[in-house]
């Protein structure tokens, strides 16, 4: 029994090579995307603790906190409980603004030399900041 050979019109094969160019740019695409968020995943993170600290200084700026008033009592902390630990930034990470005054919370961290870290907790007695905690 005799087939004839099968015939692909001109159109069909012009659209078969623009699919398979939409596919390889779609995969290119989708890898390039990949890697260029590998490379930023670094800054990407720095970016967002910046934006969460400059948030959280401005809402303790709005609520009247006063930040050098907090700084002063978690390096006083860091100083009774890690005598001898040197640390080269102070950053203010969280702040816990429940309705009135005792409640509030602060959470300071301390960046050491090594990159260890130690967190300090405030709280408020008697209209003061005092640590609560020094992990």
């Amino acid at each position: 029994m005799y087939t004839p050979p099968m015939a692909i019109s001109t159109l069909a094969i012009i659209l078969i090579i623009f699919g398979v160019l939409v596919a390889i740019a779609l995969v290119l695409g989708w890898l390039g995307i990949r890697a260029r968020n590998r490379r930023q995943a670094g800054a990407w993170a720095e970016h967002v603790s910046e934006a969460d600290a400059a948030l959280e200084q401005a809402r303790a700026t709005d609520r009247g906190w006063h930040r050098e008033v907090m700084e002063a009592a978690a390096r006083g902390a860091l100083e009774r409980e890690r005598p001898d630990w040197p640390y080269s930034g102070l950053h203010l990470v969280l702040v816990d603004d429940k309705p009135g005054v005792a409640e509030d919370r602060a959470h300071f961290v301390a960046v050491g030399e090594g990159g260890d870290e130690a967190r300090v907790v405030l709280g408020r007695q008697d209209g003061d900041w005092v640590a609560e905690s020094v992990d």
